[in-house]
């Protein structure tokens, strides 16, 4: 059989440790989470540093008088290195294939199918973000005058969405601000990343080269001016407005909007591979679709974020 011609558009793939790796990071990045935000051992006034309780203690919970968290964070920093180390390496051989030409034209197909359905979950990962968001602004009422016994701290629900345990109204992140010149530095990002594509589908590599990097240094811009948004917020919750622990809006905004810059850090990372691989002068005209993925991607997170500053940032602020 080894002698026969290749009758098929598919190329098999050499034997990988990937997918079995992926599997092991995925199961300790699990177990992260679990045990940082649950927490798998009780904590003990008489021996706050032993091992159980700095493996499996809630890393939420924040003890003695510095207040800092002695557990919690070990499996879930060991899976997010353990996921990032298979990522890196998987992709890597991915991209080595690309080159080598074993991306046929019903692989390249394949991928794209697999881009779009990623594409897809990332969708629905902020549409329960905002239908979460949507829920409680608009139900929290109705959500207080549940029973107690299906809804703890029912009634607490009444005013969640509008002040905060202390009885302090929520002030809101001033959306003219901040927010408006990030949303600014992502819909220019757009403008290059398409000048960028074009300018390589017309083979002028400098041309894709030079807007493709200022691509990425506008997304490190971005992620630049939100740590700088959330220091300020954060500085302010350690006020006695204490916005982000006792009230549904604090915390959906921190979520929410964290989540949408952890993707625009992929994004950047995505880009800048994709500029280096420009630079050494990989991808063709006609096969280039991991530049066309990366660019997929960033649209997508730009449009996640124009949703965030309409309805997270200026909507809520009006009511």
């Amino acid at each position: 059989m080894s002698d026969h011609a290749i009758e098929h558009d598919y190329h098999l793939v050499e034997p990988s440790p990937w997918p079995f790796l992926s599997g092991v990071a995925a199961l300790v990045w699990g177990l992260g989470m679990v045990v940082f935000f649950a927490g798998l051992h009780p904590r003990s006034a008489e021996n706050p540093n032993g091992m159980m309780e700095f493996f499996f203690s809630r890393g939420m919970d924040m003890y003695g008088a510095d207040k800092v968290s002695n557990g919690g964070w070990f499996f879930l920093i060991l899976g997010l290195l353990l996921a990032a180390g298979v990522m890196i390496g998987w992709w890597r051989d991915v991209i080595k294939e690309g080159d080598s030409g074993d991306h046929t034209p019903v692989v390249q197909i394949g991928l794209r199918y697999g881009m779009i359905m990623f594409l897809m979950q990332e969708v629905m990962f902020f549409v329960a973000w905002f239908w979460m968001f949507f829920e409680f602004g608009l139900f929290h009422e109705v959500r207080a005058s549940w029973n107690p016994d299906v809804l703890e701290s029912a009634a607490a629900y009444a005013d969640g969405f509008g002040v905060n345990a202390g009885g302090h109204a929520i002030t809101t992140i001033n959306a003219w601000d901040l927010p408006l010149i990030n949303t600014l530095i992502l819909l220019l990002s757009g403008t290059t990343l398409t000048w960028a594509h074009h300018a390589f589908i017309k083979n002028d590599r400098k041309s894709a080269t030079f807007a493709l990097g200022l691509t990425v240094m506008l997304g490190l811009a971005f992620i630049y001016v939100q740590a700088v948004e959330y220091i300020e917020a954060y500085g302010h919750r350690m006020t006695e407005t204490n916005w982000l622990d006792s009230n549904i809006y604090g915390s959906t905004f921190f979520l929410a909007t964290g989540f949408h810059g952890f993707h625009v850090i992929i994004g950047v990372i995505f880009l800048f591979v994709m500029w280096l691989r420009m630079m050494r002068g990989g991808m063709t005209q006609e096969r280039h679709f991991g530049l066309e993925a990366a660019a997929w991607y960033w649209h997508f997170v730009d449009v996640i974020w124009l949703f965030l500053f309409i309805f997270v940032y200026i909507v809520f602020a009006l009511n």
